[in-house]
């Protein structure tokens, strides 16, 4: 059964330090925005002093949980006692940007080989396969053995591992000691189920979810486990108002959050610097006149777009695919009007496709970008030297990739966030786009600019929950129906390997599959398995792959680059993607390489190809939502075909199912930094 996409587990970088203006890969440029993260993370905890503002009087668990914070915060155990009620936060202006020098990757130190050594060994006591005993060591560090024996739950830090897995190793080791209300097992489970949540998207948990997951794990007092893992430093809580109170003598409603410190601090990170472009003016370069001039001599919501940007630190701009020709005209505005300016997307697949709108320098990756392999550098306080910055497909953002972003940036910069937002959200905590087009804290320009022909219509009318029959004279839309998953892989290599190359003149290189899952009978891998027979068969010799192969690579957590094999060598396994030269270690290339014949819709975003065919199997059917569809649909540039199975399932997911709530506080840290309304 064809199950959703899920992200890939987190990628290792390799060793060793690049040259000096040599290019960063885009591991080694995550692996530097952790290291950033990581600076701020420990710079806001020294900052963090007193309990955490309330604004309400609490009482039972609630208290109890904010009690064990200011416990922590003190160094003491957690006293049963209630929270005082606090008095609400007051505003406050946007604090002032921290400067740091560039950081050079330096990749992660591989675990000493005794320290390997002896985690092999605990996790053979217990049962556990020795292959976890160098990502174990990576993860809990030179003490891993010692901390594997006195606590064997801790294995759930290792990438991959499920509950079941840890508490089978606890029982091989422990014994009879090892009972599913042990408090150890608590407070590993509930960081656990915070990491799940963080690439769904939540950068934290209702304190009733997180809950309601423990008690599903089977642990007898939930409560007791969160207040343990709060105790002990593993989690943080917060308690956000909801609406105003209704008088002086009355309780002003709250709900009680639980987060993981490198999610909840980094959104609190990018609510300051987002108040900061907020509230600061942005610098007059360009005299008011020759932004007024840029924007008459630009058409309709370009117009806007500059004019808009031109006064203020922050704007949002909504739009399709021919929507982007409006960012193309601001950066051509700013650069005649002498202005430092560049745009970042989220892959070089999305550079080089806006840098074709555009002349000249000035189009980036975001991890080129904050790495300094890319883009302008640095000024000598640490500050990106931009004046201008447009974040494209910015509904990729998550949360600390957006506060890395927003803290780098000096200021008077300008920020413009372009995107569509109607597409897939980020594989990562937060809902930066959307939370922000809620608050309504700045300008937002929508583009006037329709996505044109059959295509265009179908797309817009998917994006407001309307599934339109379209008139498609050159087969620009088709439907093909199948009955089962049998002949719904048997078509779809059909279309990709003749149907399209002959009726639309697009040739299968060009063509691509996007389905809803990578397991299944219609997921990625069987039908890559299928595509790879008819389209280049080979041995796989090259760690399953042979040149010509069309490939995903995820060089970092939530990122795909689609690519070719190229061939190999001594130094892995090489692709070319977009134009570049990979060369993918051997050792990483099962974890990091598929086929990528087919790709699921959260692997495509940000990517366009000539024709694309939608495969939508009947087992689909859980996994359709309106931003899927539209995401898997806008892919195509000139043909799409569709392998429908799914019979009615398809108009009522456009209609009725929407995209899966996250839970985030962006518009609560954000609400107290902004002026008050008139």
């Amino acid at each position: 059964m064809s199950t959703p996409e899920t992200p890939e587990e987190p990628r290792s970088a390799d060793d060793g330090t690049p040259a000096e203006g040599a290019q960063v890969s885009e591991a080694e440029a995550k692996l530097a925005a952790q290291r950033l993260e990581r600076e701020r993370i420990e710079r806001r905890k020294a900052e963090r002093q007193g309990p955490i503002a309330a604004g309400a009087k609490l009482s039972g668990t609630a208290a109890e949980l904010l009690a064990a914070v200011r416990a922590v915060e003190s160094g003491e155990k957690p006293p049963a006692t209630v929270f005082e009620e606090a008095r609400p936060a007051p505003r406050r202006p946007a604090p002032e940007p921290v400067r740091r020098a560039p950081v050079v990757p330096d990749g992660p130190a591989a675990p000493a080989e005794g320290t390997v050594g002896a985690v092999r060994e605990v996790l053979t006591r217990g049962g556990a396969p020795g292959t976890l005993a160098a990502p174990a060591a990576a993860a809990l560090g030179e003490a891993a053995a010692d901390l594997l024996r006195e606590d064997p739950w801790q294995l759930l830090r290792v990438p991959g591992v499920r509950p079941e897995q840890a508490d089978g190793f606890a029982r091989a080791l422990l014994g009879g000691e090892a009972g599913p209300g042990d408090e150890r097992r608590g407070r590993a489970l509930t960081v656990w189920l915070l990491e799940q949540a963080a690439p769904a998207g939540h950068t934290v948990l209702e304190m009733a979810a997180l809950t309601e997951a423990l008690g599903r794990q089977g642990v007898p007092a939930p409560e007791d486990a969160v207040r343990d893992a709060i105790a002990e430093g593993d989690v943080l809580v917060f308690q956000d108002a909801i609406g105003e109170p209704v008088g002086e003598d009355e309780e002003q409603p709250v709900r009680v959050l639980v987060g993981l410190e490198r999610c909840a601090l980094a959104e609190e990170s990018l609510a300051d610097g987002l108040a900061r472009l907020i509230n600061s003016a942005p610098k007059q370069d360009g005299a008011a006149e020759e932004w007024e001039r840029a924007a008459a001599a630009a058409e309709g919501s370009a117009a806007d777009l500059i004019r808009a940007a031109s006064g203020h630190g922050l704007v949002l701009h909504t739009g399709g695919e021919a929507a982007l020709a409006e960012p193309a005209a601001l950066l051509a505005a700013a650069h005649g009007m002498g202005l430092r300016a560049w745009a970042a997307t989220h892959s070089p697949v999305g550079r080089q496709r806006f840098a074709s709108r555009v002349d000249g320098p000035g189009v980036a990756t975001v991890a080129g970008l904050l790495s300094g392999a890319e883009g302008p550098g640095r000024d000598p306080e640490g500050a990106l030297a931009l004046d201008v910055l447009v974040v494209l497909d910015a509904p990729q953002l998550d949360v600390e990739t957006a506060a890395l972003l927003t803290e780098s940036l000096p200021d008077g910069a300008r920020l413009v966030l372009s995107g569509d937002p109607a597409v897939l959200w980020s594989v990562g905590p937060g809902r930066v786009f959307a939370d922000l087009a809620a608050a309504r804290a700045c300008p937002q320009v929508a583009s006037r600019r329709p996505d044109p022909g059959p295509l265009g219509e179908l797309v817009s009318g998917i994006g407001v929950g309307e599934l339109l029959h379209v008139e498609a004279p050159d087969k620009e839309v088709v439907i093909v129906p199948v009955r089962d998953a049998g002949e719904a892989v048997h078509r779809t290599v059909q279309l990709v390997a003749d149907s399209v190359p002959r009726a639309i003149g697009v040739p299968a290189e060009e063509t691509q599959v996007i389905t809803p899952g990578h397991g299944g009978a219609v997921g990625t891998r069987v039908l890559n398995a299928a595509l790879k027979e008819r389209l280049n068969p080979g041995p796989g010799r090259f760690g399953g792959f042979d040149p010509g192969d069309r490939v995903a690579y995820s060089p970092a957590p939530g990122r795909t680059l689609p690519g070719r094999v190229t061939g190999a060598d001594g130094e892995g396994l090489r692709l070319d993607c977009a134009g570049e030269t990979v060369v993918v270690p051997r050792d990483r290339v099962e974890q990091s390489v598929r086929h990528g014949w087919a790709l699921t819709a959260h692997q495509a975003v940000g990517c366009r190809w000539p024709a694309a065919v939608v495969v939508l199997p009947g087992d689909a059917v859980p996994a359709l939502s309106r931003p899927w569809i539209y995401t898997a649909f806008s892919r195509a540039d000139r043909h799409l075909s569709v392998v429908h199975g799914v019979d009615q399932a398809l108009p009522r997911a456009v209609s009725e199912v929407l995209a899966k709530p996250r839970t985030t506080r962006l518009p609560v840290l954000l609400a107290p930094q902004l002026p008050a309304e008139e």
